[in-house]
């Protein structure tokens, strides 16, 4: 296998492989024979080492250090990131998969030259950024010439959809051949058998547990009645730990001085040793180690056995021996680590130079190293107050980190403490944070509400992010949440006193969505239509941090082109700010934006880019845009496939917003089916409260046109009066549009015919396509209705063409019934060549159209240059065309 893996990378075509194990199965041996066996391919390595997991971009910047002279031909975002990471150069944050991005390109780059072959053993204690990290680069690899290979003890998560091979023991006669070797005396072949079978033919446990044991005890004393894979790495332990027990002092000082320095700086080992009276110069270690360029151990079982079975107070020796060898100058973090391993007890000199660690690693990115050295911080502080202070950073940090277990134990050690009142209110909201991401449905709502009102006494600002998130909380959780939660925080933020000078954005957006819930819209839409200029003109950092919620506020007072242009300028601000975590949520709120202006192609390329975001950064959406899409495009199967299982999930999750989008998604296929019943029905159990003012307010039109279908004309009146509550203060085009359309359906005469041509006009006016069509449609139809089959064809016949383009089947296939009512002959519409082009294909050559570069598209779509490349010659083939310059002609739109 590992071979094929190779001639692959040598004829230009990526590989990936996950090799794992339990210890001593014989990972690294097959990792050096791919490095053997790779000879004319430029070799990369990196290892994990247990003692370094919290030092951020260690295992990466290890992997990447005989390629950092090609730094400065990366694109200036991912150099910059990159730069930071690895503590070239000094910068703001970065984001990790930023950082990933840049990761990717440099191999690919280096590629160019030569195969490449990156090997990475230990895998499992791999620094947390570097393992998500690599991971990434490996989910992206595809049309480059390089093999990456990582050894570890079980699958991982952070190396997730890699192929993977599990390496079991030796088969039972190879097993016994091998103990053969290691056992000099005869030995039973009955008690051979129950090596075998205790083991399970691991190698490196046939080979060294019968080390140092006499016949006798090894005839008697084996017995591995555990076999798991925690008891036999502790078996081999004991083995090592044997072994070096026989040595003479100096020599187990020496093994400890190398298991306690993580990098294998062989200088540093030097140093340390030098400092403790260790004579070096014929020191023998046993086998179990080798100084040369770089520290090695036979196994990494030996480092740890070493370690571990160390006293502490050799151990703490050996640390402080280590710190002092380490220049401060050059790498003061992994000196701070070394010197609190050494402390014996409470020192505050070294807990500020963990502080210090924790603001270098924060400055790198590296949140689980800064958490690390703030929790350790807390245990070396003394003073009850700075412990405090301390452990509630460490705690939000590790929050930020994402672990959760471990932020929970931090706050449950909190009460411990005497906080004081900001600290108090830094820790309920720590705890609303943790409630919405681990989906504890009604209790966010309420800590996050709780968290606001006691940060207000101290930090306004922070109050309102707070309030912000409280809303966003509970309106996920709307029809699925506490009854009377949503209006309370709403009565809070009225509560909040008032901004010094003009309101900000924030300001206006809380008290906006607040009046809307305590005072109505028509004393809302004043505040939020001030809220939307001022988020329109959001400062960066405030789009990242909180801009998802900005766009409420067009869509409760019905400005299409509003949201769009903050929609558009929000992903591009995520996108060049490098936020690549945050960026699933703006793709697919810009998606959703497609879909409501008609590019459903466009709202599916997006879709797609959100998705492949979402993957690379572990996040997790509510299909909200597919659900849309889906729709309006009108593939039953398909669309109600994706509302049950959109409603299921989101059920489970306490995602109440996800269930009703659902549900009005469901009144719009059927609506387009011209199954009124079914659409009428979805969307009463949408318009049933006004616990969702977003997808309640939209679901309105939908029930209008489908009670008045099924002759429901008291749902339809009654579903109008509140539409009519939600659109007149709005005042826009859209809002007076759906007005006239929904109120034209409950007219006759002469009446209704003025309300659709209003309505039509309106829409016009607008970038709404698919309502404007829907207009036309429903006019068409009162037109037929009425008799007059000729004015009804013109407007039958543009409904169905809008539709067509668009790709709204449903409603198409409904227009063209109705022409053929009218006396007309429709074909159906037929596929088009292009719709074999994947989401992907189609959003890389939209990008190519606009003039992008292939790396320009592949820094967007977090794919290489090269992949970029190869994606393009498949579209050229399905398309029938040559080169870049014949897209524009060959692509929709």
């Amino acid at each position: 296998m590992l071979d094929d893996l190779i001639d692959a990378v040598r004829a230009g075509e990526s590989r990936t492989l996950l090799i794992h194990g339990e210890a001593g199965i014989g990972k690294s041996a097959l990792l050096g024979h791919a490095t053997e066996s790779g000879a004319d391919c430029r070799r990369l390595r990196a290892g994990g080492v247990e003692s370094e997991m919290e030092l951020p971009f260690a295992s990466v910047h290890q992997l990447c250090a005989p390629l950092l002279d090609g730094v400065d031909h990366l694109p200036p975002p991912q150099r910059e990131a990159l730069g930071t990471a690895f503590g070239l150069a000094a910068g703001p944050t970065p984001d990790r998969f930023l950082v990933g991005l840049a990761v990717l390109t440099l191999l690919s780059e280096a590629s160019e030259q030569r195969p490449l072959l990156c090997v990475v053993d230990d895998a499992q204690w791999l620094d947390r950024v570097s393992a998500a990290i690599l991971g990434f680069v490996a989910r992206r690899l595809l049309a480059e010439p390089i093999g990456m290979i990582f050894a570890a003890r079980g699958p991982m998560d952070d190396l997730r959809g890699l192929p993977e091979l599990q390496l079991l023991g030796l088969a039972n006669g190879d097993a016994r051949a091998l103990l053969r070797t290691a056992v000099l005396s005869p030995v039973d072949a009955r008690i051979q058998d129950r090596v075998v079978a205790e083991t399970r033919g691991n190698p490196l446990a046939l080979l060294e547990l019968p080390r140092g044991l006499s016949t006798t005890q090894f005839a008697g004393g084996l017995g591995l009645a555990d076999a798991s894979h925690h008891a036999l790495a502790a078996r081999l332990e004991e083995s090592f730990q044997r072994r070096s027990e026989a040595l003479p002092a100096p020599a187990r000082l020496l093994l400890l001085v190398a298991a306690a320095e993580p990098v294998g700086d062989a200088v540093v080992v030097w140093r340390a040793a030098e400092d403790l009276g260790i004579d070096t110069a014929t020191m023998d270690t046993g086998g179990l180690l080798t100084i040369a360029q770089a520290v090695r151990f036979r196994h990494p079982l030996v480092r740890s056995a070493i370690y571990r079975s160390a006293p502490v107070e050799d151990r703490r020796l050996v640390h402080l021996a280590l710190a002092e060898a380490t220049d401060q100058s050059l790498d003061p973090d992994r000196r701070a680590w070394h010197l609190a391993a050494a402390a014996a007890a409470p020192d505050e000199a070294v807990a500020r130079e963990l502080e210090r660690s924790a603001g270098r690693a924060m400055a790198r990115g590296g949140v689980a190293a800064a958490a690390a050295f703030l929790q350790r911080a807390s245990a070396l502080t003394a003073d009850p107050d700075r412990r405090a202070e301390r452990a509630l950073a460490a705690a939000e940090i590790t929050f930020q980190a994402g672990e959760l277990d471990t932020a929970q134990r931090l706050l449950a050690t909190l009460d411990l403490y005497e906080l004081d009142g900001l600290q108090a209110a830094r820790a309920a909201l720590l705890r609303g944070h943790v409630a919405v991401v681990l989906g504890y449905g009604d209790d966010a709502p309420l800590l996050l509400l709780d968290a606001a009102r006691q940060l207000a006494t101290f930090d306004l600002e922070l109050a309102r992010a707070a309030y912000l998130t409280a809303y966003g909380s509970a309106m996920s959780a709307a029809h699925l949440g506490p009854a009377g939660v949503l209006l309370e925080i709403c009565r809070a933020i009225e509560d909040l006193p008032p901004p010094h000078g003009a309101p900000d954005a924030k300001t206006l957006l809380l008290d906006g969505l607040a009046r809307m819930h305590t005072h109505g819209r028509a004393v809302a839409i004043p505040v939020l239509q001030r809220a939307a200029t001022a988020t329109a003109q959001l400062p960066e950092e405030d789009v990242v941090r909180w801009g998802w919620l900005a766009p409420m506020a067009n869509h409760v007072i019905w400005d299409a082109d509003g949201a769009t242009a903050i929609y558009e300028r929000q992903a591009k601000i995520v996108r060049d700010v490098g936020a690549l975590a945050e960026l699933p949520v703006y793709l697919s709120s810009l998606a959703l934006d497609k879909a409501w202006s008609g590019d459903l192609s466009g709202a599916r390329t997006l879709i797609a880019e959100s998705e492949a975001a979402a993957a690379a950064t572990g996040s997790q959406l509510p299909p909200f845009a597919e659900l849309r899409v889906a729709a309006l495009q009108g593939d039953e199967p398909a669309a109600v496939a994706l509302i049950e299982n959109t409603i299921k999930r989101a059920g489970e999750g306490g995602q109440g917003l996800a269930v009703t989008t659902s549900r009005w998604a469901a009144s719009v296929l059927y609506n387009g089916l011209g199954r009124y019943e079914e659409a009428r029905s979805a969307a009463l159990q949408v318009t049933a409260t006004d616990a969702d003012p977003y997808p309640g307010m939209w679901a309105l039109p939908e029930l209008v046109e489908a009670a008045t279908r099924v002759g429901r004309l008291e749902d339809a009146r009654v579903a109008f009066d509140r539409l009519d509550e939600v659109t007149e203060p709005a005042n826009t085009e859209w809002a007076r549009a759906i007005a006239s359309r929904s109120r034209a359906l409950l007219s006759e005469g002469e009446s209704a015919h003025l309300l659709y041509q209003d309505a039509i006009e309106r829409f016009g006016r607008t970038r709404l396509r698919p309502e404007l069509a829907r207009a036309e449609l429903l006019y068409g139809e009162w037109l037929r209705r009425e008799g007059r089959r000729r004015d009804a064809r013109g407007h039958l016949r543009t409904a169905h063409d809008t539709f067509a383009e668009i790709g709204m089947n449903a409603f198409a296939e409904r227009a063209r019934r109705e022409l053929v009512a009218t006396g007309e002959t429709v074909r159906r519409r037929s596929p088009d060549a292009r719709d074999d082009l994947t989401p992907q294909e189609i959003q890389i050559a939209r990008l190519a159209c606009e003039g992008l570069s292939n790396p320009a598209i592949g820094a967007q779509l977090f794919l290489s240059a090269r992949t970029v490349e190869w994606h393009l010659r498949k579209v050229y083939a399905k398309l029938g065309i040559a080169s870049r310059r014949e897209l524009s002609q060959a692509l929709p739109g």
